[in-house]
C-alpha cells in the first residue's frame, strides 16, 4: 500500500519543473557570494515553509582561500529524540561562475530542462523536498528523525563544511546523497577518492649553446616523471593519474630552464590505495632525480576519501530498488562513479548511505546540462516509500548500523 501523498507526487511534476526552472536561474556559482546568498535565503524560504516545525541553523562555511566570504551552510533538524536518525543531503552551489555564459534556463522540450545546476543538483534538491514533503504527511512519519544539510561549496572539495558531514555521520543512522542519478537510472555504490600533487622539479641553469652543457633541464626532468607516473594505473588498478597544468621555463628560450612544475588529479578506489599510490610518487621522484640530476618537492594530498560499499547499504538496497518498482520506477542498479561527492565523507565516516539518487541528466558541468523533469516525482517518491516503510518498521537497519 502506497500512502496517498507519495501516490500523488507525480501530480506535481509541472509545479516541480516550474521550482526548478527559478531555482537554477539563479546563478550560484562556487565562488559567487551574492549569488549564493540568494540561493540559501531561496532555499530557507522553501524548506521553513515546507517543515515549520523544524529546527534550523544557518552555519558558517568559512574556509579562506577557497569558499567566498559569508558562505553558508543550512541545517534543518526535525525530531531529533526519535529512535531512528536518517540525514539527507545536498549542495546548492554550481561550477557555473557569474560572468558564464550559461546563466538561464531553456526547455528543449516539455518534459527536458536544460540549465545551469538542473541536475547537479538544484533538481537533487527538489527531490529531497518532494519526498519529506510526502514523507512527513504518512501517519508513521513521527517514528524517524530527519535532519538535512545544503552546503555551498562542494563542487570545490566541500573545504569549509566537511566537518559538518563528519559530524552528522555519528548522529544518525542511514544517509541520502541527492547527487544526479546516471542518465540510465542507476544509482552510485562507491566512489574514488580524490586528491592531488604538486610537483616542482628544480635543475641548473645555463645557456643552451654551451658545449658541453652543464645545464639540468627542469622541464625535461618533469616530463621524464609525468610519463612514469602515467603508468602507475596499470599497475595498480583503481588508481587514477591524470596531469593538469604544467608550467616552467621562462621568456628566454636560449637558457636550460631550472623550474618546472604540474599539477596531478588524484583518484583511488580504496581507503588502502593510498599510501603505496603517494609511495610510487615518492619513489618515482628519487629514480627521476637521479638519472636526470635534478631535484623533485612533492606535496601530495587526498581530499576526499574513497566511498567504498558498505555492508548496511548492499543489505538495504533490494528494498530501495523495491521501493522503486512499487511507485512504477523503471529497473536501475548501482555502479561505481569515478567523481567524488559529500557521499565520500559520510562513508568514510561510518554512514552507510545511497548516493546518486536525484534525478536523471546529463553533461554535467557544461551548457548541455539537462535534467529529466518527469523522472523528479518518482524520485521523491521512491526516497519517500522507503522512509515510510522505514518507519513503519516493514523494512529493518541491519544490527550494528552505526549510531
Amino acid at each position: 500500500m502506497i500512502p496517498a501523498s507519495i501516490a500523488a507526487l507525480p501530480s506535481r511534476t509541472p509545479e516541480l519543473g516550474a521550482l526548478l526552472e527559478r531555482w537554477a536561474n539563479i546563478n550560484s556559482g562556487s565562488n559567487h557570494a551574492a549569488g549564493l546568498g540568494r540561493m540559501a535565503a531561496v532555499l530557507r524560504a522553501a524548506f521553513s515553509a515546507a517543515f515549520p516545525a523544524a529546527q534550523f541553523a544557518e552555519l558558517s562555511a568559512d574556509a579562506p582561500g577557497f569558499n567566498p566570504p559569508g558562505a553558508k551552510a543550512l541545517h534543518f533538524r526535525l525530531r531529533p529524540e526519535a529512535s531512528t536518525q536518517v540525514f539527507l543531503c545536498g549542495h546548492y552551489d554550481t561550477v557555473y561562475a557569474a560572468d558564464d555564459a550559461f546563466q538561464a534556463c531553456r526547455w528543449l522540450d516539455a518534459a527536458t530542462l536544460n540549465g545551469p545546476g538542473v541536475t547537479d543538483m538544484k533538481g537533487g534538491l527538489i527531490v529531497m523536498l518532494a519526498a519529506l514533503e510526502a514523507f512527513e504527511q504518512t501517519p508513521a512519519a513521527p517514528q524517524i528523525g530527519w535532519e538535512v544539510l545544503l552546503t555551498p561549496d562542494e563542487e570545490t572539495g566541500s573545504h569549509g563544511t566537511r566537518a559538518m558531514f563528519e559530524a552528522a555521520a555519528k548522529r544518525n543512522h542511514f544517509g541520502f546523497v541527492f547527487e544526479p542519478a546516471r542518465p540510465s537510472g542507476d544509482t552510485i555504490h562507491s566512489r574514488k577518492g580524490t586528491g592531488g600533487a604538486v610537483i616542482t622539479c628544480h635543475g641548473r641553469a645555463a645557456h643552451a649553446a654551451k658545449i658541453p652543457n652543464d645545464g639540468r633541464s627542469a622541464i625535461l626532468g618533469l616530463a621524464a616523471f609525468l610519463l612514469a607516473a602515467a603508468k602507475i594505473p596499470a599497475d595498480q588498478p583503481g588508481v587514477l593519474v591524470n596531469t593538469g597544468n604544467i608550467k616552467g621555463g621562462g621568456a628566454a628560450t636560449n637558457v636550460v630552464p631550472d623550474f618546472a612544475q604540474a599539477e596531478l588529479d588524484l583518484r583511488i578506489t580504496k581507503l588502502s590505495d593510498r599510501d603505496p599510490l603517494f609511495a610510487r610518487l615518492e619513489s618515482l621522484a628519487k629514480e627521476t632525480g637521479a638519472a636526470h640530476e635534478v631535484k623533485f618537492d612533492l606535496t601530495i594530498w587526498l581530499n576526499r576519501p574513497p566511498k567504498e560499499n558498505h555492508p548496511t547499504e548492499a543489505a538495504l538496497y533490494p528494498e530501495f530498488q523495491r521501493a522503486a518498482q512499487d511507485v512504477g520506477l523503471k529497473p536501475f542498479n548501482w555502479i561505481h562513479g569515478g567523481g567524488a561527492s559529500d557521499g565520500n565523507f559520510l562513508g568514510a565516516a561510518g554512514l552507510p548511505c545511497f548516493d546518486g539518487i536525484g534525478p536523471e541528466g546529463d553533461h554535467l558541468h557544461s551548457a548541455r546540462e539537462y535534467c529529466r523533469v518527469a523522472t523528479i516525482a518518482p524520485r521523491a517518491q521512491n526516497v519517500a516509500l522507503f522512509l515510510h516503510r522505514l518507519a513503519t518498521g516493514e523494512i529493518s537497519l541491519p544490527p550494528g548500523h552505526p549510531a
